[in-house]
């Protein structure tokens, strides 16, 4: 596809490589994940739940103040169109916004309204929503799906095997040192899986769908663009991609009534935060007060209150609501597999495909080909949460 202006699009496209330099070095997962997770859990269990983990992160290895510095010289005004300019204004603040998260780590307070700003907190509506699904009764987890079976090193190959549906390849790597039991670093193509952690079929399924299906298809379609902000990320692009991944799980019939648990129980955990709640406080209202297994509670916890008060993780719920309506709507669900890309950009992506700045994807996530889904109290939560 040609592009119309070469001028113009010569200047666009040394801006996008300059940010493209400058953002490669921001993976916010690759610093908020503490590196003492396990050692602080024995030690938060010996405690009777009441002594705080003090958690150690990971060095950061750039020059923050340099990076913000060289994000904001960036010559924007060059930019004839104004719809790409103004996206590129977003993005920069966007990722000048990771790089204050990144910066803020372990400082408490401080993190904790940087994530605000990127990522915002829970409103009542998804408080309510979380709850609403609290109230349904979970799958029997005595059944063999649920059971641990595999070790992450035995678990590679159903990825592997999973993986032969797509035309790309990827790293696996195993890390101690997470708090997802497994998750995509989108800067380097890689899948971390937890070496900590014991795979069930069930999480299998999911997460193969989730990881690859979704988190990886968008970073190997990110790289195929003339404009690497595909790649690196629209603004608040987490809501979507988690939204999709997610969506993946129900389309492929995996998504079951304790995941969807699962989910709503980090709605609860990130509202705790922003009732001031500390760690012990958070964890005791998801062990005590909502009955949930101590290990399962801890790792949730971890998750909402690592770094400082890590917001993220309410998206997943509020992301998936979207996709879900999104699609029964009977919209494209391509355009959001173009890369690591937000819902509210879409009529940017077309304008830049239409422009010749952008590709159609290429890899498109398999479950999405057909809905095989036939849990119908799953479809009836969706279709009821507001």
């Amino acid at each position: 596809m040609k592009i119309d202006n070469t001028a113009v699009t010569t200047v666009l496209l040394e801006i996008d490589n300059n940010i493209d330099a400058l953002v490669k070095q921001i993976e916010l997962l690759s610093y908020v994940n503490p590196i003492n997770i396990e050692e602080e859990k024995t030690h938060f269990f010996s405690s009777k739940y009441l002594t705080d983990p003090v958690f150690k992160y990971p060095a950061i290895n750039f020059d923050r103040f340099k990076l913000h510095r060289e994000l904001f010289t960036q010559a924007l005004e060059l930019i004839e169109d104004a719809e790409v300019k103004n996206l590129y204004e977003d993005i920069i603040y966007a990722y000048s916004g990771l790089i204050q998260c990144i910066e803020t780590i372990g400082s408490g307070k401080k993190f904790y309204y940087n994530c605000l700003h990127c990522f915002g907190t829970p409103t009542e509506k998804d408080v309510e929503n979380a709850k609403f699904i609290l109230h349904f009764k979970d799958e029997n987890k005595d059944i063999s799906a649920f059971q641990p079976k595999y070790t992450a090193t035995e678990s590679e190959v159903f990825f592997k095997t999973f993986s032969e549906k797509y035309d790309f390849s990827y790293n696996i790597k195993h890390s101690d040192k997470i708090s997802a039991i497994a998750m995509v670093l989108n800067n380097i193509k890689t899948l971390v899986l937890n070496s900590n952690h014991t795979y069930s079929d069930n999480e299998i399924a999911v997460l193969t769908n989730h990881e690859i299906g979704v988190h990886m298809v968008t970073t190997m379609n990110g790289l195929l663009h003339p404009l690497k902000i595909f790649s690196h990320g629209f603004p608040n692009n987490e809501e979507t991609q988690e939204g999709l991944a997610v969506f993946s799980e129900y389309m492929s019939n995996n998504l079951t009534i304790t995941r969807l648990k699962e989910l709503a129980y980090r709605v609860i955990a990130v509202d705790s935060l922003a009732k001031g709640y500390s760690f012990s406080r958070t964890f005791r209202l998801l062990h005590n007060q909502y009955d949930l297994e101590r290990e399962e509670a801890f790792y949730i916890t971890v998750r909402a209150h690592r770094g400082g008060g890590f917001t993220k993780d309410y998206l997943y719920l509020t992301g998936l609501k979207k996709v879900y309506d999104y699609y029964h709507d009977g919209k494209d669900l391509s355009l959001l597999l173009t890369g690591k890309v937000t819902l509210e950009y879409v009529d940017d992506i077309k304008s830049l495909i239409k422009k010749g700045l952008a590709v159609p994807a290429k890899h498109i996530t398999d479950s999405y080909a057909e809905n095989k889904n036939t849990n119908k109290k799953v479809d009836f939560i969706l279709r009821s949460l507001k």
